[in-house]
């Protein structure tokens, strides 16, 4: 395409389809906004690595991609259900918090109705027109060629990665391997000798009360370390919650940068903690096999960091360290599971527009109230960030809860007019002054 007199202006661009960019597409169906969306996946997958039997979402079902701020969606989990013939057994189901799965295949509903998705297209690079706008380039797999496309906005919804410490990122990933993972390994792993958990939230409690539950036809030893102070739960108290809320959201956005890092690094439990059911799944589970003094081939150990760990012939050997002690051991693992998070990072396809974006001391992008990276002039173009705020809108940022009022946010100022009603009180606490 040679030039703006031939190319198509949209309205806004997505980068990355997941249940929040894909939450902003079913949103954008109710307004005359022209949209794309492009991910460089194949097909939609939410966690294809967690997706374990029996596990739930850690949120109640109506945190879908829309319900939050337009329950009559024809895009809701309970229109869904309906279509999908479900509805009486979703009612006798009596659960707010549905499986994974079945989340993960509503999503893949959703996005078989979105003729605006792309997935195989890869977008490699951003610049600023003379004109004002964006034009991407990008790369489709299944054309095996580059098109550019012209949007006055952009959001950007990749989300964050998973973060291996670099002392442990070993040539074997069969091995030593993240969390992320798991489903595509746990064939192998089944098969060791021994395996070790690190880690202390969800992930590490699910990957081991999974392993746990398959050990007696495996034999393996099975070891869970964490470097925390204990297996403790997440924050799940009603009032609790309510720091994922617009409310609360609002409020950590006016605090100063350096108090805001302050408050986050004290806030693990509201999202990086272990569910009450899980630990009672694994404790019951574990006081079942040690009936009649039963010798169980488990090892359970908090306040235990994993330092470093050296590639054996058949074996890693693991350095670990118990804080509280200051006392250093050995032990030897067939394969160590890394639950130890995700980070969000910045995109190369950023590079041809960084220059014109805001950076915080810390290197971070710096972000408006209303999810805009902020620029170095007031431009008309915008780029927006869904699920990579977290520094400067707190800890509802990954939330699913929040999803859907973050993309009206975002709706209502690509359309210039209040399509999506928000509200500014949500919940029944005041969180300041």
């Amino acid at each position: 395409m040679d030039g703006l007199e031939t190319e198509q202006i949209l309205d806004v661009i997505g980068i990355g389809i997941g249940p929040f960019n894909l939450g902003l597409a079913a949103l954008l169906e109710k307004t005359e906004c022209s949209s794309l969306f492009f991910d460089k996946k194949t097909k939609f997958e939410w966690h294809p690595g967690m997706l374990l039997e029996g596990t739930t979402l850690q949120v109640p079902f109506m945190a879908d991609a829309v319900t939050m701020v337009d329950p009559t969606s024809h895009f809701s989990f309970l229109n869904y259900l309906h279509e999908q013939k479900r509805l009486y057994q979703f009612y006798f189901f009596e659960k707010f918090h549905i499986p994974r799965n079945e989340y993960n295949h509503y999503c893949q509903w959703v996005e078989e109705q979105l003729s605006q998705l792309q997935f195989g297209s890869e977008v490699e690079n951003i610049e600023l027109t003379e004109e004002g706008y964006y034009r991407l380039t990008v790369y489709s797999t299944s054309k095996k060629e580059r098109e550019t496309y012209v949007t006055k906005n952009v959001v950007m919804g990749i989300g964050t990665r998973p973060y291996i410490p670099e002392q442990f990122q070993m040539a074997d990933r069969n091995r030593i391997f993240h969390s992320a993972d798991y489903m595509k390994k746990r064939d192998k792993v089944l098969h060791a000798n021994s395996v070790t958990v690190i880690g202390s939230g969800q992930s590490a409690a699910e990957i081991f009360y999974d392993l746990l539950n398959r050990q007696p036809e495996h034999t393996y030893q099975l070891s869970w370390y964490t470097r925390s102070k204990g297996f403790y739960p997440m924050e799940y108290s009603k009032l609790g919650l309510e720091h994922f809320s617009p409310d609360y959201t609002k409020y950590f956005y006016q605090l100063s940068q350096e108090k805001k890092s302050g408050v986050l690094a004290n806030q693990a439990l509201l999202y990086k903690g272990i569910s009450f059911s899980t630990i009672a799944d694994i404790y019951d589970l574990l006081y079942e096999r040690s009936v009649g003094n039963k010798k169980t081939n488990i090892h359970l150990q908090a306040l235990t960091e994993l330092v470093s760990v050296e590639e054996r012939n058949r074996h890693l050997q693991l350095s670990l360290y118990q804080h509280e002690q200051e006392v250093s051991k050995q032990v030897n693992s067939d394969v160590v599971i890394l639950a130890t998070g995700y980070h969000p990072y910045i995109p190369d396809f950023l590079k041809g527009i960084e220059h014109l974006l805001a950076w915080d001391e810390n290197g971070q992008l710096q972000i408006t109230e209303d999810y805009k990276v902020k620029t170095k002039d007031e431009g008309d173009y915008h780029l927006f960030v869904q699920n990579g705020e977290l520094h400067t809108h707190g800890v509802g940022a990954p939330d699913l809860g929040l999803g859907a009022f973050r993309s009206a946010t975002i709706i209502n100022q690509i359309a210039g007019k209040q399509i999506y009603q928000t509200y500014k009180q949500n919940v029944f606490q005041q969180f300041g002054m």
